[in-house]
C-alpha cells in the first residue's frame, strides 16, 4: 500500500493512498468540526462544517470526501474558517427551533457542543420558526423534527449497517425532512426492526427514546466499526 507524506496545521504526518483528509486527521489527533461524518458511514458532505484549506486550490475542500495526495499542505484552522463555521451553525439554529433548555439531548448534543467550541454566542439570521411536529407513534422511540440538522446518518446507518432502509430524506432544501417508509407515521412502518441505531447515531435530540428527561439522552455510536467490519468479514 503506497504511502503519502502531507502537512496539517503545520504536523507532518503520513497516510496511506486513499485515505481523506479527515480520516488523517483523526488518526493524528487534530480536531475537524463535522455532524453529518461518522465513523463507520458512507460519507455525503452534507453539513460543509470540515471545510479545510488547501495550498495550491483556490476553493475550500471539504475533509471528509477529499483524498489525501504527496506533499498536500492543509489548514484545519483560520480566521476564515471559523467565521464560515459559525455562519453555518447559525443557519443550522435559525432553520428549525433548537431549544436547549428543554432539549432530552442538552449536555449530550453534538450540535449543542460545536456551537459552544466555535464561540457562537448569537444568530444572526432570522428564525424561520418553521412548524413542525412530533412524530411519536412508535412504541419505544419518537422523532422531534424541530432539532433535526439533514445530516443523514439515521438514513445512512438504516441503509448500511441494519439493511431496512425505513429512513429517506423527503423534499428540497429547507423544505426537507426525514421521512419512514414513504412518510408513513414511524409507528405504521412495516420495514422498521426497533434496532434503536438511528436514535444512537443522531447528532442532536432529534431522534430519542421515550421516557428520557432533559439533558438524559446519551448517544453511543461506538458500535459502528465493528458491525461494519463484521458484515465486511462476512459475519
Amino acid at each position: 500500500m503506497s504511502v503519502r507524506t502531507l502537512r496539517i496545521d503545520g504536523r507532518e504526518v503520513g497516510a496511506s493512498a486513499g485515505e481523506t483528509i479527515l480520516d488523517v486527521a483523526r488518526e493524528n489527533g487534530i480536531g475537524i468540526p463535522t455532524l453529518c461524518s461518522l465513523e463507520g458511514l458512507s460519507t455525503v458532505g452534507a453539513c460543509r462544517l470540515c471545510l479545510t484549506e488547501v495550498e495550491g486550490v483556490p476553493r475550500l475542500l471539504p475533509a471528509c470526501t477529499t483524498r489525501v495526495w504527496e506533499g498536500m499542505v492543509v489548514r484545519t484552522r483560520s480566521e476564515r474558517l471559523d467565521r464560515l463555521r459559525r455562519g453555518i451553525l447559525e443557519l443550522l439554529f435559525a432553520e428549525r427551533n433548537h431549544v436547549c433548555a428543554v432539549c432530552v439531548a442538552s449536555g449530550h448534543c453534538e450540535l449543542q457542543a460545536l456551537a459552544q467550541q466555535q464561540g457562537m454566542d448569537h444568530v444572526r439570521f432570522p428564525y424561520l420558526h418553521p412548524a413542525h411536529e412530533v412524530d411519536a407513534s412508535h412504541a419505544v422511540f419518537a422523532i422531534d423534527h424541530n432539532r433535526c440538522v439533514l445530516c443523514t446518518r439515521c438514513v445512512r446507518v438504516c441503509d448500511e449497517i441494519e439493511g431496512a432502509h425505513t429512513w429517506d430524506v423527503a423534499g428540497r432544501g429547507v423544505r426537507s425532512w426525514l421521512v419512514t417508509d414513504l412518510a408513513t407515521p414511524w409507528g405504521d412502518s412495516t420495514t422498521c426492526t426497533s434496532c434503536g441505531k438511528c436514535v444512537q447515531v443522531c447528532p442532536t435530540g432529534s431522534l430519542f427514546a421515550k421516557g428520557k428527561a432533559v439533558g438524559e439522552m446519551e448517544k453511543r455510536h461506538g458500535f459502528l466499526p465493528y458491525l461494519r467490519r463484521m458484515r465486511g468479514n462476512g459475519g
